[in-house]
């Protein structure tokens, strides 16, 4: 009986048929090798239906990057995860290998591919911030650098040294106070305070026989108002008037121009409405210099104006007036160069309004320039080089500033 089971499976063997298996009284006496059992092909099954729903949903995350960053990505740019597992099989103890996910033949960086718009677009908004930084950077007033006006002062009560903090002594007399920022010290300690004056509109009240970096630093802008105020109102209906600067209006109207200044500020009124004669603008304007405590062409700098209005050749002049300017202060410096800049536009209407380099360095030369403590004689022969350097400065405008 066992010999014929054995021999009657042999012979299926050999005729190509393909028994799953022969049992005999319960024991399992073979299995093909070239048939699966049907558990083991039921997870190679699910697994390939597994590996297929992963390509498939990896195909469309790719497909919505493209769609959101419009970017030119092939199907092998996103490589798919590969995926291995080693089963066993519970019946038989066999294992079950399945393939991995064949790997792209020129893998591509999916990171650079998809950072690189990004920080093309990073990049240009941060040069936009860093040009709109620079241009609001400009406009804004400049930090000039100003000294402490320190007078000696009675302090009424109890007082300490806002530098040293140590207490003031004494019954009159016990400090020096900054009369443009109300800085409260001793007198030694008033010889090392540094150079930090920010004056306080409190304690500046006017606007004329000002100093003009204290002037600028109290209202927080490049030039004095003063200045912008008239040249803009002269330039809007004046360039044409015929004598303009040389005509000067009436003294009791400038006079009321200087005081409104004084009292209002950026809210003076110098209109067509309020005064119709140019010449009243032009006057309160050249007032306004004239009073200067420190000239717009310092002391300290005009023994080497008036030298350099003595040289004779215009090649050496212009050079020797391009180094004299750095001497003036920062403040006095960008005064005069908007001031320049609107006399040169006065002499490009000479045909309309009669005023010249020349004729406008009569007007102007005394009026920025002043000779500290000099006899009258000298004063008087100086106007001449004082002409030939304001004319020197309107004519070369565009190359001395």
């Amino acid at each position: 009986m066992w010999a014929e089971a054995l021999t009657y499976m042999r012979q299926r063997d050999e005729n190509g048929h393909c028994a799953a298996s022969v049992r005999f009284e319960g024991f399992c006496l073979s299995r093909s090798p070239t048939m699966p059992s049907r558990e083991s092909y039921t997870i190679k099954r699910g697994k390939k239906q597994s590996r297929r729903r992963a390509e498939k949903e990896t195909s469309q995350k790719g497909s919505l990057f493209t769609a959101a960053l419009g970017l030119n990505v092939s199907a092998g740019s996103i490589p798919s995860l590969p995926v291995s597992s080693n089963t066993s099989d519970s019946n038989t103890g066999s294992r079950i290998c399945l393939n991995r996910a064949p790997a792209p033949s020129k893998p591509t960086s999916p990171a650079s591919t998809f950072w690189q718009p990004i920080r093309s677009f990073a990049l240009s908004q941060l040069t936009s911030l860093v040009r709109r930084a620079t241009l609001r950077e400009s406009d804004l007033a400049p930090k000039y650098e100003k000294v402490h006006n320190f007078k000696v002062h009675t302090f009424r009560g109890p007082h300490w040294c806002e530098y040293c903090a140590n207490f003031m002594w004494g019954l009159i007399a016990q400090g020096v106070k900054c009369a443009d920022c109300g800085l409260n010290v001793h007198k030694q300690c008033s010889k090392v305070v540094p150079n930090d004056c920010q004056p306080d509109l409190r304690h500046v009240k006017k606007v004329y026989s000002c100093d003009l970096t204290t002037l600028v630093k109290a209202h927080n802008t490049k030039r004095p108002m003063v200045v912008d105020m008239c040249i803009q109102e002269i330039e809007a209906r004046g360039l044409q008037s015929e004598g303009l600067y040389r005509i000067s209006g009436f003294s009791e109207l400038i006079e009321d121009v200087k005081l409104a200044f004084d009292r209002d500020g950026e809210k003076a009124d110098i209109s067509s409405n309020a005064y119709e004669d140019i010449n009243i603008i032009t006057g309160a304007l050249k007032l306004y210099f004239r009073e200067l405590p420190i000239p717009l062409i310092t002391y300290d700098a005009y023994p080497r104006f008036i030298d350099i209005g003595k040289i004779t050749d215009a090649e050496k002049r212009l050079e020797s007036l391009h180094e004299a300017l750095k001497l003036l202060p920062p403040a006095h410096w960008e005064t005069l160069r908007y001031l320049m800049a609107h006399l040169r536009r006065v002499t490009q209407c000479e045909k309309e309004n009669l005023m010249s380099s020349e004729n406008l360095g009569i007007v102007f030369g005394p009026t920025l320039m002043r000779a500290p403590e000099l006899d009258a004689m000298t004063a008087l022969n100086d106007i001449r080089y004082q002409r030939l350097v304001v004319e020197t400065l309107i004519t070369n405008e565009d190359v001395l500033f």
